[in-house]
């Protein structure tokens, strides 16, 4: 690949520097198509060009588009972390990942303002106001407010306070004063330094900071109780009471556990989620989950980073600490990594971790409601890359043999279109030309026989065929399709057990599709699907030919007519004693008759 380079980006790849920074891919407009971070800027840029095959197809479209490169040198990891995050959201490069979300969530917001107001909101304006937040569940945000706006009087009127409006008395007072849910600053009724040590409480209360307001309190308390002001310790008491009771019902963890921040990540084939969650003096005060769109092969702990960077910087998290559910490698300044193995915060990590896994799922179903074909889709998509077949798979078959030491030999056909069970397609087959245990025959001679005949009914056929089995088995299927006249026009494919190993016809290689695809959960299913269908005739065949009585030999008796016989009377010595009129009781009087004359005659 990197012979194809053109010499100028040849040039600026072997002139970067071996420093930590960020890397801009431009194409031929100048217009950056991906912005990226590295230890080392010339070995990333370089791993790009040096490299003859790619994982994703993305990446090597990425490749070809590649007509410059830009660097900025940053003096570690950290900063280079930063400065991508912030260029990816101004610029919003094509081939960088995409955070998704569809709906806003609330924030609270401390007003830029004299005598600032309290208030929620979904959008955030850059004014100097101050936001906590965002907050995913809307009943927390206004537990929240509902406490700060009971244990402080803040105003909710949007009147611009100024000292000279105030002086001049341009305001009066509203019902929320005589309510008592306001002070009056508007008519300087309350002085600005009192009113922003409200504020600073709320502040703190947002923040989590509970434990240290309820020590204050406390000793506030004490302090006017003897001063035998009374009135004002009961304020203090009940609002002890309040935040005490808002503790409570927060999700508490270990009270050791002061201030860290908690991440965890998981991703499908196409997107990646991410969840944060804020611990504050033992105390769950926030929790987030965010989805993105991947591009390219992004790696989960590369998105977990930079989201946690982001998240940090998003709840104004000044934690040394950081839980995370993978192995981070980065260095910052002032902050370590953890992925802890034990105890209080290994049950943290795992909480966000079933936080997240309820998000994704809650993802899912959203998009399946809004188009139920969606996934589907998506995971054909997925199997036709991964199969790299031309046409999506809509519609796929598999075949299984079943047999036991060699006795009953059956096979299953099972049909999945648009990836889901059509079971009115599914089919059994009793083995008629093979003699013996002959797995390789039996697949040929099946999967002959449910060609030849969708053929000469002109039904359609499907687009894969999975063989259950090694290569022994695909390569007996292949000699049908051959004979068919198929091969080359159905993509047909073997999956062996033991490794999940898919193999191609005349490849000795197989191929490895990673166990949390989509695409290799849906081949399993259809194998384990196959071998369940086949099993279940399997067994009913070999009932059915367990069976042997002597009561079939007599005329006019069969199978359900001598079980039933066996049923009501237990034994065939038992059906032997008994007169015509006691056996009329279960079978009609020829039959009856019948059975009498047949033993009878046996004597």
């Amino acid at each position: 690949m990197i012979d194809e380079m053109h010499p100028d980006l040849k040039e600026q790849v072997s002139n970067l520097p071996h420093k930590p920074g960020v890397y801009q891919f431009k194409d031929k407009s100048g217009i950056i198509i991906y912005v990226g971070k590295a230890k080392d800027l010339r070995k990333r840029v370089s791993s790009y060009f040096n490299r003859d095959k790619y994982d994703s197809g993305k990446t090597r479209l990425l490749v070809k588009k590649i007509d410059s490169v830009d660097h900025i040198i940053v003096g570690n990891e950290f900063e280079a972390l930063l400065l991508e995050n912030s260029m990816i959201k101004e610029h919003q490069p094509k081939y960088n990942i995409q955070l998704r979300d569809d709906k806003t969530y609330p924030w609270i917001c401390i007003k830029k303002e004299r005598f600032p107001r309290v208030f929620p909101t979904r959008n955030v304006v850059r004014d100097g106001s101050e936001y906590y937040g965002p907050y995913a569940s809307v009943k927390r945000m206004k537990a929240v407010i509902g406490l700060a706006t009971k244990l402080h009087k803040v105003r909710t009127c949007n009147f611009s306070l100024s000292d000279e409006n105030i002086q001049k008395g341009k305001f009066k007072v509203c019902l929320e004063y005589h309510l008592g849910n306001c002070l009056g600053p508007c008519e300087g009724k309350q002085t600005e330094a009192t009113y922003n040590n409200s504020i600073d409480e709320i502040r703190r209360l947002i923040k989590g900071d509970v434990d240290d307001v309820i020590k204050e309190y406390k000793v506030q308390m004490n302090r006017v109780a003897q001063e035998l002001d009374f009135e004002a310790a009961e304020m203090y008491k009940n609002n002890i009471e309040l935040l005490q009771d808002y503790q409570s019902k927060s999700v508490v963890v270990n009270p050791s556990i002061r201030d860290v921040d908690v991440a965890s990540v998981t991703s499908d084939d196409v997107f990646t989620y991410v969840n944060y969650m804020r611990v504050v003096n033992g105390a769950i005060i926030q929790s987030h989950s965010v989805e993105f769109r991947k591009k390219l092969d992004e790696q989960d702990t590369d998105i977990l980073l930079s989201t946690i960077a982001e998240m940090r910087d998003l709840f104004q998290s000044s934690a040394k600490e950081v839980l995370t559910s993978h192995v981070i490698t980065a260095e910052w300044e002032g902050v370590s990594f953890h992925q802890p193995q034990r105890g209080d915060k290994k049950s943290l990590v795992e909480f966000s971790v079933r936080n997240l896994k309820f998000f994704k799922l809650d993802r899912h179903r959203a998009q399946e409601k809004v188009d139920p074909n969606r996934h589907a889709n998506r995971v054909l998509q997925t199997l036709r890359d991964d199969l790299r077949m031309k046409e999506l798979p809509k519609h796929i078959e598999c075949f299984d043999n079943s047999n036991f030491q060699g006795s009953f030999p059956v096979a299953a056909c099972v049909v999945f279109r648009d990836a889901k069970p059509s079971k009115q397609d599914y089919r059994h087959f009793n083995i008629k030309t093979v003699e013996g245990p002959d797995d390789f025959a039996s697949m040929e001679e099946v999967v002959y026989r449910r060609y030849k005949r969708l053929m000469d009914e002109n039904q359609s056929l499907p687009q894969l065929i999975i063989i259950d089995g090694g290569k022994g088995q695909l390569s007996s299927a292949l000699k049908s399709l051959d004979e068919l006249g198929l091969r080359g026009k159905i993509t047909i494919v073997g999956i062996a057990k033991k490794l999940e190993e898919i193999f191609f016809p005349e490849d000795s290689i197989p191929l490895y599709i990673d166990k949390r695809s989509e695409s290799l959960k849906l081949i399993q299913r259809l194998r384990n699907e196959a071998h369940r269908f086949g099993i279940t005739h399997h067994r009913s065949k070999r009932s059915k030919n367990a069976f042997k009585s002597e009561l079939l030999e007599i005329d006019g008796i069969g199978e359900k007519t001598a079980k039933e016989l066996l049923k009501t009377f237990y034994s065939l010595e038992r059906i032997k004693e008994l007169s015509e009129d006691q056996l009329s009781a279960v079978v009609s009087k020829s039959q009856a008759k019948a059975i009498v004359v047949y033993f009878a005659a046996e004597e």
